[in-house]
């Protein structure tokens, strides 16, 4: 863990975490860089300021739980597990490859620290409430937090299931949209719009917070403000850019599911500081 005040160790561990996804996705040739770096700051907020975890005892029983929802943005997230400790980093080179149990979606089988094994859009989501509702239930202090996506948010399961955990009153589940505005066929709003996401939620009994999702000062105080909502779910809209940090790819939808060349690779890793 980091001082959640100290918001440039936040920033390094965010960094490392773009690189290392980029690098496993080239290794691969094949992965999805877009939302992996439009999450990266987000994954590196819950990682090392938020949740209450331990890579020596993956399954303790208070945990705090983290579902990736947007599960094909799970590069980032095998960055941010072996970052915290819970493998080498290293391992996580294997991605996508035959016998590897870092596949392209979560295996919570395979990999320590994976709550879900999620791929289908919605269904983490929907998991997640599940999981809220289970904590309840059982008086568990642990909280739940899931990360979706604004394409995934044109999922009716989704809304399903939120309307659930505002009538349960799951004040212990937080949900973050990795709100970039693209998806893989282009612009969200083009495809099919979502929009206003803050509304919907707040419609469907949600306290709702908007953040930039770069800014790891707002993101450290959504969860602080999320903790302190009694009776209802909190929603963080979190304001993004698909492929964050990497200038070819920002704001770039053909970025969505494409690996970067050997080239593409270096000139990334040096627009993020480089491989140190």
């Amino acid at each position: 863990m980091v001082n959640t005040n100290n918001y440039a160790e936040l920033a390094e561990k965010a960094r490392k975490i773009r690189i290392n996804a980029l690098k496993a996705i080239h290794a691969a040739k094949s992965g999805h860089p877009g939302g992996s770096l439009s999450s990266a700051d987000i994954l590196a907020t819950l990682y090392f300021g938020e949740l209450n975890i331990d890579p020596k005892n993956p399954k303790m029983a208070d945990r705090d739980k983290f579902v990736l929802s947007k599960g094909h943005a799970v590069p980032a997230l095998y960055a941010a597990l072996g970052e915290r400790g819970f493998y080498e980093v290293n391992e996580m080179m294997t991605l996508r490859q035959v016998g590897s149990k870092f596949q392209g979606h979560p295996n919570m089988r395979k990999v320590p620290g994976i709550e879900m094994s999620t791929g289908s859009l919605g269904q983490g989501f929907s998991a997640a409430v599940g999981m809220a509702v289970a904590g309840k239930i059982d008086k568990n202090p642990g909280r739940v937090y899931v990360l979706t996506g604004d394409g995934e948010l044109q999922e009716g399961i989704v809304w399903e299931a939120a309307m659930q955990a505002a009538h349960r009153k799951l004040d212990n589940l937080v949900a973050i949209v990795d709100l970039n505005g693209l998806q893989i066929d282009g612009k969200v709003s083009d495809v099919k719009c979502v929009c206003p996401v803050d509304e919907k939620f707040r419609s469907f009994g949600w306290n709702v917070i908007n953040v930039d999702g770069h800014n790891f000062e707002e993101l450290t105080t959504a969860f602080k403000e999320a903790k302190s909502s009694e009776g209802v779910p909190t929603a963080i809209i979190a304001h993004t850019h698909k492929g964050k940090g990497v200038s070819f790819m920002e704001d770039n939808a053909g970025w969505h599911g494409k690996a970067p060349s050997d080239e593409e690779l270096a000139a990334a890793i040096e627009e993020l500081g480089g491989d140190n």
